[in-house]
């Protein structure tokens, strides 16, 4: 994590009114920078600290509120029961085989993970929403319906 990005996300959240669609530069790249490293697990929302503790990263959070007021609606294609009409992408986006496989989970048709989102490997998405921030860890079903909500953390197995 950089002091720099979470200056920025901080300052953008106590600017926020201002920000819109069209917001463009520093604050978009931040904000944006952010949400791949929650969607790639070099940032997590909240996570334990050496001492045991959990700690949560609010600039993380708001990065996640500012994404909204960043991204206008748009067609997200999806399989069934997509396309859908939204703000953040699906993760799957523009995967193939090679990804999910280097990715290592077992997603099953009807899961809705959205952009921003962390699996780690040998977790199983049955039909089920995980929303954005959210941290699902090692060897753990999100089971039929469930939904992970945004920035929520799930342990392992």
């Amino acid at each position: 994590m950089s002091s720099d990005l979470k200056a920025m996300i901080e300052a953008a959240w106590d600017d926020r009114d201002a920000i819109t669609h069209q917001t463009r530069g520093a604050v978009r790249e931040a904000v944006l920078e952010t949400i791949e490293q929650l969607d790639a697990v070099t940032l997590r929302v909240a996570e334990r600290n050496a001492d045991g503790d959990w700690v949560t990263h609010q600039w993380a959070k708001q990065a996640i509120l500012l994404f909204f007021r960043l991204t206008p609606n748009s067609l997200v294609d999806a399989p069934a029961p997509g396309p859908y009409w939204d703000k953040v992408p699906s993760k799957f986006t523009g995967w193939d085989a090679a990804r999910f496989e280097a990715a290592g989970f077992r997603a099953v048709p009807g899961c809705v993970v959205r952009k921003g989102a962390f699996i780690a490997k040998g977790a199983v998405l049955t039909p089920s929403f995980v929303n954005i921030g959210a941290y699902v860890d090692e060897g753990t079903m999100v089971d039929t319906w469930a939904t992970v909500g945004s920035c929520a953390q799930i342990g392992k197995n």
